[in-house]
């Protein structure tokens, strides 16, 4: 099983509503979800005369980094070019084609060459580090066991070494806590997150939070059907039936009564932590893990697997759910094609954008779907201190300090409102006294993402290092069809952050363990959708549990165990 999105989510995916939100990408593994504690740089430009400027300045002169001063103004005379490798084969933007960026290029000295996989991503990154040579910077979901591969193997340079020897400014504008949460058994830290939230995020922040876990339907069907309860098994099956029977196509086409996330070689998103958070199960019980691996073992959650069973028995799974991947996805959500979704609401954004603009009734909003037998509100996966992914250096890396230095100004906050604003006077200017996007930039963003980003580029195009907490003083309020499905889901939202990072390397026996039973899990759970019975049901997921146990699962366990124990109490000191 998947990782839970918060935000791996985190996904995912993902970004578009991130303009307006503070959700967890994901989400989710959580593919797919930052702290506005850390000092602000100066966001004064080198031409200034302020105060960091002329300490650079000064720190140039003799030849030493300053702990008070951006290193990066230092070296802006001096162009260079990383490469930068993106985990995320769907990313489509390129670097200095737009205004935002080329601002960058030119305040900093640091152009991008972005390397995105074509295909598997989790290929081209094993074939990556199995060649032992990396480019300039990685970023990927902290949730991948790449992540560890090269942290063990050496492939990728400790950040607290790089500050230390040419940047000491990065530990001024760098979150502490966050610093803490990724510090490895050998002191280092080799990774920074995006969309990062700590448990003091969460006290000063927490009631703006939302999730992008969402239960969603088409408007216009849901309301002709008179607005079901989807609560029950029963609604939930008798909703399906009746939007299949009375809207049979969407012009020329037929009707999807349900859309999941993809299936992947690890499970399914929406039927393992969505589904589960809907219910409002609890990820420990006494101190004791009950979290995805454990899930086959909850009634209520084997009970709602059972319903969509049922669905499939009674027509109501169309067979694309079982094969299309995120782009045939986007193609029939453009078209309206399902009546509901459990789905990453920030990954179907700009398809939103699409249905609002030729009707507004015609888009996706979020209701109440799945409960558990008391209804109880779900408790849905908020903005996590592990952030959606995690930029590294790699240790091929064409130029250390220029390297730490630029990731320096992109946490800072100079760097933090550059990338989400842009460049003054072209995508944002003082208006009312106030920084804030230009009208006919806003409403560019607002309606048609994919053309901001190519226009502009602000607003995290780049959102590698985003911090979705500093950028509040600067975003705008969210507009419909955005407003809607966030709304849904404020007071809704947790931290789940004390059950990252605790699954074992992917090379140490109880690593290995896990690759088996997420595999057997991944073959298992289609299986389970398909089986023509309960009692097909119940043999197949008591074969899951038996292999489950074959494979090392109580060893397994032990070691998350043991991660999560140490998570909760290293939360607790963030908090003293």
């Amino acid at each position: 099983m998947n990782k839970r999105v918060s935000n791996k989510t985190i996904a995912s995916t993902l970004l578009l509503a991130l303009t307006f939100s503070l959700s967890a990408c994901a989400g989710g593994n959580n593919e797919g979800q930052a702290s506005s504690s850390a000092p602000a740089s100066s966001s004064a430009a080198p031409s200034e005369a302020s105060p960091s400027a002329t300490a650079s300045a000064s720190a140039e002169a003799s030849g030493e980094a300053s702990a008070d001063a951006p290193g990066w103004q230092a070296d802006a005379a001096k162009p260079i070019t990383f490469d930068w490798y993106l985990n995320f084969s769907w990313f489509p933007n390129k670097w200095g084609v737009d205004p935002t960026s080329q601002y960058v290029t030119k305040k900093t000295g640091v152009n991008i060459n972005f390397i995105v996989p074509a295909g598997n991503e989790n290929e081209k990154m094993n074939t990556m580090i199995a060649s032992g040579k990396l480019p300039d910077f990685i970023t990927l979901g902290w949730y991948e066991d790449a992540v560890k591969k090269m942290q063990e193997g050496g492939l990728v340079l400790p950040l607290n070494e790089l500050a230390k020897e040419y940047d000491p400014y990065f530990f001024k504008v760098a979150d502490p806590a966050k610093l803490s949460w990724y510090t490895q058994p050998d002191g280092n830290v080799y990774g920074y997150p995006n969309a990062s939230s700590s448990p003091k995020d969460y006290e000063k922040y927490g009631t703006n939070f939302t999730s992008n876990q969402t239960f969603l339907v088409r408007k216009d069907m849901y309301e002709a059907l008179g607005k079901p309860d989807m609560r029950t098994p029963e609604g939930f099956l008798a909703a399906l039936k009746a939007a299949k029977e009375k809207f049979k196509d969407v012009n020329g086409q037929p009707l999807i009564p349900l859309g999941l996330h993809e299936f992947t070689p690890t499970g399914n998103y929406s039927l393992e932590d969505y589904l589960a958070d809907f219910l409002a199960i609890p990820r420990d019980v006494d101190g004791k893990l009950n979290d995805k691996y454990a899930l086959v073992d909850n009634e209520a959650y084997v009970k709602w697997l059972k319903v969509f069973r049922q669905a499939n028995q009674d027509g109501l799974l169309a067979k694309d759910i079982f094969i299309d991947k995120r782009t045939q996805m986007e193609e029939k959500i453009a078209q309206g094609r399902y009546f509901a979704m459990i789905y990453q609401r920030s990954d179907l954004a700009a398809q939103e954008n699409v249905l609002y603009a030729k009707d507004p009734n015609s888009v996706y909003i979020a209701v109440d779907g799945p409960a558990n037998a008391k209804q109880d509100p779900p408790k849905l996966a908020g903005p996590s201190i592990s952030g959606w992914t995690v930029t590294l250096i790699s240790k091929d890396v064409k130029d250390k300090a220029r390297a730490i230095k630029f990731l320096s100004y992109l946490i800072s906050e100079e760097g933090q409102k550059d990338l989400y604003l842009g460049e003054k006077g072209v995508s944002y200017d003082t208006i009312d006294g106030k920084d804030q996007f230009k009208p006919e930039a806003l409403q560019l963003m607002q309606t048609d993402r994919t053309s901001f980003d190519k226009k502009y580029g602000s607003s995290y195009t780049f959102w590698m290092l985003m911090d979705t907490n500093m950028n509040l003083q600067w975003a705008p309020p969210s507009v419909e069809p955005t407003k809607q499905m966030e709304d849904w889901t404020r007071g809704k939202t947790v931290s789940y952050s004390q059950y990252d990072l605790i699954d074992p390397p992917a090379t140490s026996p109880e690593g290995i363990t896990k690759t088996k039973i997420d595999t057997l899990w991944s073959k298992a759970l289609p299986k389970l959708l398909l089986s023509k019975s309960d009692a097909d049901f119940d043999k197949i997921l008591q074969q899951f549990k038996d292999d489950r146990a074959k494979a090392g699962y109580d060893a397994m366990q032990a070691f998350r165990q043991k991660k999560f124990e140490e998570n909760v109490k290293k939360l607790a000191d963030f908090m003293k």
